[in-house]
């Protein structure tokens, strides 16, 4: 257990014996607790193998690598149609966790293994994404902003064409190109 991470575990919520139960869970393991994104993440080698997050509705494991474990049970849920790589388990009750004990626990070993595997998810190429026609228009007129998002992390480019395309009307999609052009032409991702 790393003290730093105990924040999460000891603050009052819907989900706090559930947390508690994952995080015995997952300790069982040979992993590293860390704080990730507000999260407790488990690591092997400095590498992410999953993290334990909550909603309104549900908490989760969430497995880095859930697209390419095996999944007997048919119990990986993709977050969203966005979500490439990572795949979650969801759990509504604490009862739940307890009574799937041993089924948790076969995906926890199966996600170490495909971690220690080495195997990587192919993830779409950013060509792969929607480019909405009110971006477009803006990196043909301003050289210096397509140089800029060509020199952004994939992830990055990703952020952006994802929440640009998002919006339903194109004012919309040209307000928010506008708002986020000297983010891109600092370098910056949507989120930094």
């Amino acid at each position: 257990m790393n003290p730093k991470v105990n924040w999460f575990f000891d603050k009052s919520t819907k989900w706090q014996e559930a947390y508690q139960e994952l995080r015995e869970i997952v300790l069982s393991f040979d992993l590293t607790e860390e704080l990730k994104w507000g999260c407790p993440c488990y690591t092997i080698d400095k590498n992410n193998v999953l993290l334990i997050h909550g909603f309104k509705d549900y908490c989760a494991l969430l497995f880095m690598k859930g697209a390419i474990m095996k999944d007997p049970k048919n119990i990986l849920i993709q977050q969203t149609k966005n979500v490439q790589s990572a795949r979650q388990i969801r759990f509504t009750n604490l009862e739940e966790i307890t009574t799937e004990t041993s089924i948790i626990k076969s995906y926890i070993k199966n996600a170490i293994e495909v971690e220690k595997s080495g195997v990587k998810v192919e993830m779409k190429k950013t060509t792969e994404f929607k480019m909405p026609e009110e971006f477009q228009i803006a990196l043909t007129e301003m050289p210096e902003l397509k140089t800029a998002f060509d020199n952004l992390t994939p992830g990055r480019q990703k952020g952006y064409l994802l929440y640009f395309s998002s919006a339903k009307q194109s004012k919309t999609r040209n307000e928010r190109v506008e708002k986020y052009i000297p983010k891109i032409l600092d370098g910056k991702g949507l989120d930094d």
